[in-house]
């Protein structure tokens, strides 16, 4: 078994999925353009007792913005409703191998709970360790989950704002494209381009091209020393609407960096606000 404090492998959860402590979340998403539906695609086949968290609705329904933090008390409410209490190692996956499920352990270390993990490949390693799927709807009995923690892994524009203007380390997971602003953006209305002084590491640089675990924590160190950030200062990361972010936060924890915060609005909020400066190579 090859696991981290963060990231367990199939094979680990093959061998412990029967346990009664260990919650299964599928945390897919899929966004609009890309025509499917992550509920819909978890109905029809999900890891055997997997409960679907929807990051749409564990979320702030005051933010024109979708799946942005939700408040500690809606946060405690819905995961509660998943039978997710004090002492539940919490599991999360996502279809594509890993996109969204990393936004699952970033909510939950933000607001103080450790005991979490990523299934690390998700559902592409899951198949290719031969493991077993289901069809239909899982319903976890009511919990309560208490936490009183907040960890502060959480920037908002005024921090990011602050944090460009003094020259501060900020990361962007976006497409190596999109943070030059020479493609257009994804989000309808947003603007090309970039967070002044920030630099880039698209998130997918991160994983296995094939099973889309990890690289070696050798390999991600490379990665992110080339991109010039310090590694023993403070980083913001940023991508297009505060998913990938946490994969690069999930990154520099699992080689040891834990000072650093994830940008919820990410360019889909930066890049809408005129006021907000923008750089571009364009």
């Amino acid at each position: 078994m090859s696991s981290t404090a963060s990231l367990v492998d199939a094979e680990w959860l093959k061998a412990t999925i029967d346990n009664p402590d260990v919650i299964v979340v599928d945390a897919t998403v899929h966004l609009p353009d890309t025509g499917r539906n992550a509920r819909e695609e978890y109905e029809a086949e999900h890891i055997p007792g997997a409960l679907f968290f929807d990051l749409d609705v564990i979320a702030d329904p005051d933010n024109p913005r979708p799946r942005k933090i939700p408040p500690l008390d809606r946060f405690l409410h819905e995961v509660g409703k998943l039978g997710i209490s004090n002492g539940k190692h919490v599991i999360a996956y996502d279809t594509l191998g890993l996109y969204s499920a990393a936004r699952v352990w970033w909510l939950f270390r933000h607001y103080g709970y450790d005991n979490v993990s990523v299934l690390d490949g998700g559902m592409v390693a899951w198949k290719k360790a031969g493991g077993p799927v289901e069809a239909g709807v899982n319903q976890g009995a009511p919990a309560k989950l208490h936490l009183d923690q907040d960890r502060g892994l959480l920037a908002l524009k005024a921090d990011v704002l602050a944090c460009s203007q003094a020259g501060g380390q900020i990361l962007d997971a976006r497409t190596p494209g999109r943070w030059a602003g020479t493609e257009n953006d994804r989000y309808p209305g947003a603007r090309a381009g970039r967070i002044p002084g920030s630099v880039n590491l698209y998130w997918e640089d991160l994983l296995d091209k094939d099973d889309r675990t990890y690289l070696s924590k050798d390999a991600l160190k490379q990665k992110f020393e080339a991109t010039g950030i310090a590694m023993d200062a403070p980083v913001t990361i940023s991508c297009g609407s505060g998913l990938t972010a946490c994969i690069l936060a999930l990154g520099l924890s699992n080689i040891g960096k834990d000072d650093w915060c994830v940008y919820d609005g990410s360019w889909d909020e930066w890049g809408r606000d005129h006021n907000m400066p923008i750089a571009s190579d364009a």
